[in-house]
């Protein structure tokens, strides 16, 4: 049996699974305004550990959303899973985020364009295939009228974008699954084992997120 603990934590959603044989059979999760993740990351692996009848020994990996997301979020749910593979001696497995968030998608044809958030207009973006073959590498972009205009298939767009994006993203062709916000760890679990099959695992000691950006610490407001 390969169990694997799935850790999500790269947007509001503090999310956490364990997987046998790439099938999810434990998740916890919630979704805050105000993040959380530093309370509740290590309860809710407790508790999923518990819940599963297993032990932490029983892990044969751990795996993390890598990115793009929240600067925070990635470092709470990086530097968790790199201390249990320490501790374990186990491998480390790097999930693309939005692949997880675009695997809740179910078409059969089309296109699914999952977005996170980055502030203002501007988006962290990803284009797949119904069969989730990512199409376009992933992307910060600023969302304007004219993005996306040359997909004629539909387009349906996933992620925590769609009060600033659907406004703006007006074509006939664009569909927005607004029940679809936040990448969960129970969507992590075949992704994450389809990687351990093929020992696509990466370095627990200079393994970094996927920022995308800079991190950009806020300047001190004048007096």
């Amino acid at each position: 049996m390969s169990f694997i603990l799935n850790i999500e934590t790269a947007t509001k959603n503090c999310s956490v699974s364990i997987a046998k044989n790439g099938e999810t059979i434990v998740c916890r999760e919630i979704a805050e305004e105000g993040y959380s993740h530093a309370e509740k990351l290590h309860v809710f692996i407790e508790e999923i550990i518990a819940e599963s009848n297993i032990s932490v020994q029983d892990l044969v990996a751990i795996a993390v959303s890598q990115g793009p997301g929240s600067y925070t979020g990635l470092r709470i749910g990086v530097s968790a899973a790199k201390g249990l593979c320490y501790a374990l001696n186990i491998p480390l497995i790097a999930v693309d985020t939005l692949q997880t968030l675009a695997s809740q998608v179910s078409i059969s044809e089309g296109k699914i364009i999952p977005m996170l958030d980055a502030r203002r207009m501007e988006v962290y973006s990803e284009v797949f295939t119904a069969d989730l073959k990512a199409e376009r590498a992933i992307q910060a972009e600023i969302i304007t009228e004219d993005s996306f205009a040359e997909y004629k298939e539909v387009l349906y767009f996933v992620g925590d974008c769609a009060d600033k994006c659907k406004p703006v993203l007006t074509k006939q062709n664009f569909v927005f699954l607004e029940e679809i916000k936040y990448p969960s760890a129970r969507e992590m679990s075949k992704i994450s084992f389809d990687k351990y099959q093929k020992s696509d695992t990466v370095d627990v000691a200079y393994f970094e997120p996927y920022y995308l950006k800079d991190f950009m610490m806020p300047l001190p407001s004048k007096k």
